[in-house]
């Protein structure tokens, strides 16, 4: 039978107490993020083989033991095996290493030997780059770079085929989502498990179609069109529209994405919870009761579903679409520059095969299409966006317009500077981690490599400077480096919880109380509130 009333208004308890972020796990990752040591490459293949063993063991063994505390401990019959269908032996002779770059020039360098290698590039800030690479191209790559950077590099993930490995569910621990009556009340009896583990694309759509019948009244899932293959990309609305809150003409609205790159699951995983967090505070914590009356929050778990879909059967480093471009045998499109850019122009990566390769224009990939064209008409039938927060992973940057240049600023670049610094102190005020904040194009030294180039755009240039969005940022969350892309399901949670607080003070801020330390002085301010909710 369906939950009563009465067993509803336990969630928050249920909530408080399952989903708590450990402060212990917190002050792990950053120590865990602080800056690699050197590695003496004179004996690099044999380091590289030797340093197959677990990093720092005794905060490994801390964070496993306190994720036991919470979680419980797990069931020894299945421990030692998981369930991924794809070959896992893909991966045993690769590694993740990073280079310390600094100067500008030594970034181009390293560039042009990674596209001359066709390496996968995990991560570019202006401090470091991390590349996954097998063992052997190593010492090649080497050769190709100047000798003051030939000291420069560490491991980051030795043993990259146990790394994807701890990533999916552990057999006879998955659960199932959808109508029945025994999948409500083990919502209800066994508290929010769906966040325990990652979970594949078919479990996410029925989970998200069990939240619209548990929640009715606010929330509404539909799909913004289908991807390349087929399957549908569900977005889910949640909104309050009953009495003095129902407006026939423009409704605010926030909008919240991740899944863009397929390996990128925490994105995933992390949009979900804040949808479950969200949902479930209605009624319940005053300030997304009163969000929810002024606006409308829309989240799209998985804008590239043929790409997560690939991670979870074929191969779990899987970036971009699955969409066939011109070489036969290359396929898929970079979702982060398959947008059109500010300056209109053609992106000028044309090698299909790339992972960056957006296409040789604007809006070749199917699932950026879907999205653009979906975004033109809510505008056009009354939703105004006013803030965009599109999910990724990982280094803990935030990041505002533009993306492909660093010629042009946006207008309110520095309003854009404030919120963003305020997100990250939210963040750190809940877990302890530290975000970066810069634009787009500065946060990463590709975009900078290019930023007198024509080059794809991103989701957030498209909704900043097409839609009118004036808050939109790309936000790549934990970690920073040491797990990468594949970060642990105990990590899940906490995640989830520092972003929870981080869009707790973005819709605060549009409220007009200016974050959650000015909540209780902001109650006084009746103008300016009101200034802020119109966005004029």
């Amino acid at each position: 039978m369906r939950p009563s009333p009465e067993s509803l208004s336990v969630l928050p308890l249920v909530i408080g107490v399952v989903l708590s972020p450990s402060t212990v796990d917190a002050a792990a990752f950053r120590y865990a993020g602080q800056p690699a040591g050197l590695i003496d490459t004179a004996n690099s293949d044999d380091l590289c083989r030797g340093a197959r063993r677990s990093a720092l063991p005794g905060l490994t063994w801390l964070r496993e033991s306190i994720s036991e505390i919470i979680f419980g401990r797990p069931s020894t019959k299945h421990s030692d095996s998981t369930s991924p269908s794809l070959p896992l032996s893909q991966y045993r002779d690769d590694v993740v290493v990073r280079f310390n770059v600094t100067k500008p020039t030594d970034q181009v360098v390293l560039a042009q030997a990674i596209k001359a290698k066709h390496l996968d590039v995990w991560a570019s800030t202006p401090q470091f780059v991390d590349i996954r690479l097998e063992e052997s191209q190593l010492r090649p790559l080497l050769r190709l770079i100047p000798s003051s950077m030939q000291k420069q590099w560490s491991v980051l993930i030795p043993d990259l085929e146990e790394a994807v490995r701890a990533t999916f569910p552990t057999k006879g621990e998955t659960t199932e989502y959808g109508d029945a009556a025994e999948s409500l009340d083990a919502v209800y009896t066994k508290g929010n498990i769906f966040f325990h583990d990652y979970q594949p694309l078919s479990v996410i759509t029925s989970w998200m179609a069990l939240m619209e019948t548990m929640f009715p009244s606010i929330a509404k899932m539909e799909s913004i069109g289908d991807s390349y293959e087929g399957r549908p990309i569900h977005s889910f609305r949640i909104g309050d529209h009953s009495g003095d809150n129902a407006n026939n003409g423009t409704r605010k609205t926030i909008l919240v994405t991740g899944g863009l790159h397929g390996r990128e699951w925490i994105s995933t995983s992390t949009v979900t919870y804040l949808l479950w967090s969200i949902i479930t505070a209605y009624g319940k914590e005053s300030m997304v009761t009163k969000l929810l009356k002024h606006f409308d929050i829309i989240f799209i778990p998985v804008v590239n579903p043929d790409g997560y879909d690939y991670t979870w059967k074929t191969d779990r480093l899987w970036r971009k679409t699955r969409q066939q471009t011109k070489v036969s045998w290359c396929h898929g499109f970079d979702l982060d520059q398959a947008f059109g850019s500010v300056s209109g122009q053609t992106n000028v990566q044309v090698d299909p095969c790339s992972e960056s390769y957006g296409g040789d224009k604007a809006f070749q990939a199917v699932e950026a299409t879907r999205l653009a064209d979906w975004g033109r008409n809510q505008t056009e039938n009354g939703v105004k966006f006013v803030g965009f927060l599109d999910l990724h992973s990982y280094s803990q940057q935030i990041l505002f317009p533009y993306t492909s240049t660093c010629d042009e600023d946006p207008p309110n670049r520095e309003n854009l500077e404030e919120l963003g610094v305020g997100l990250a102190k939210a963040i750190r005020l809940s877990s302890g981690n530290f975000y970066t904040v810069s634009s787009a194009c500065e946060g990463t030294t590709t975009r900078q490599d290019a930023a007198n180039e024509a080059t794809g755009g991103s989701a957030i240039d498209w909704f900043y400077h097409e839609l009118y969005s004036r808050y939109s940022y790309q936000v790549k969350l934990r970690d920073t480096g040491i797990y990468g892309f594949l970060l642990p399901r105990s990590q899940i949670i906490p995640t989830g919880e520092e972003m929870l607080n981080a869009l707790k003070y973005f819709g605060d801020f549009l409220l007009g109380n200016n974050g959650i330390e000015s909540i209780s002085k902001a109650r006084e301010r009746t103008s300016h509130d009101k200034d802020r909710v119109d966005l004029k």
